[in-house]
């Protein structure tokens, strides 16, 4: 089933920089929430067939979480979201690096500067992600490991998340 929600997806080449706006049919507080708390992100943080699994998450400035992406197979990959700064409801920043199972960086992967912004649209909730890579063949190489495959996956698992949440609401009333 193809949505009909809001997607782009652009690449910045000059400023390193991919841009992802994205609309979710939900509220405001429930965007956010699925966003800042580990038992909802890792309902969809992966693309299916992989699993998200947060080991510990301190969703603060300064707070990190450290996560591992889990293939079908089981194999992990390890990475980790440094927290830069949070405003509530409306804007958080995150220094994002693959890393060990302990959070100790991969120095061969770029890290990326992740600045994620929420705003309510009528009845949904409009993300805007702003993804900037230290320079353009960082970028490139996110790129060719599929990661606009992957996020888009991952965001239509997040929309699922809503339709099931908003069926086991309408079964509750």
């Amino acid at each position: 089933m193809k949505s009909n929600l809001l997607m782009n997806f652009t690449v910045d080449k000059e400023t390193s920089t991919v841009n992802v706006k994205r609309e979710f049919n939900a509220s405001l507080a429930n965007v956010w929430s699925a966003w800042t708390e580990p038992e909802i992100l890792d309902q969809w943080w992966a693309p299916a067939p992989w699993k998200s699994k947060t080991k510990r998450m301190e969703f603060k400035e300064g707070g990190q979480r450290l996560y591992a992406m889990v293939g079908p197979a089981g194999e992990e990959h390890w990475a980790v979201a440094d927290f830069t700064s949070i405003t509530p409801k409306t804007n958080f920043k995150y220094l994002d690096a693959f890393s060990d199972s302990e959070g100790n960086l991969n120095a061969a992967f770029p890290r990326s500067d992740w600045n994620v912004s929420f705003a309510e649209q009528g009845d949904s909730t409009i993300v805007d992600i702003a993804i900037k890579h230290e320079n353009l063949s960082d970028l490139e190489k996110i790129i060719k490991m599929g990661f606009k495959e992957g996020f888009t996956i991952a965001l239509e698992g997040l929309d699922a998340v809503f339709t099931s949440n908003s069926s086991k609401n309408k079964k509750d009333a």
